[in-house]
């Protein structure tokens, strides 16, 4: 009998924003949808910066090794 150990828990943030657009619906609060779902939107927004960074980083560390190939081959 194999165990299946899948998480399909909604976690802090998920919770947290369903909280929020509870809140929202039923006008306890009255943020703007951004604040309500900034709990799902900032850490997408990190993410996203980050692979940007990443990139770029790549970017200039390819092109700096190319350059050096050149220079060491003439």
């Amino acid at each position: 009998m194999e165990k299946d150990n899948k998480n399909n828990s909604i976690g802090f943030l998920g919770l947290l924003t369903i909280v929020f657009i509870t809140l929202k619906l039923l006008k306890v609060i009255t943020w703007s949808w951004f604040w309500v779902l900034s709990p799902i939107i900032i850490p997408s927004i990190f993410i996203i910066f980050l692979f940007l960074v990443l990139g770029i980083c790549q970017f200039i560390v390819l092109k700096r090794s190319k350059n050096n190939e050149w220079k060491t081959m003439g």
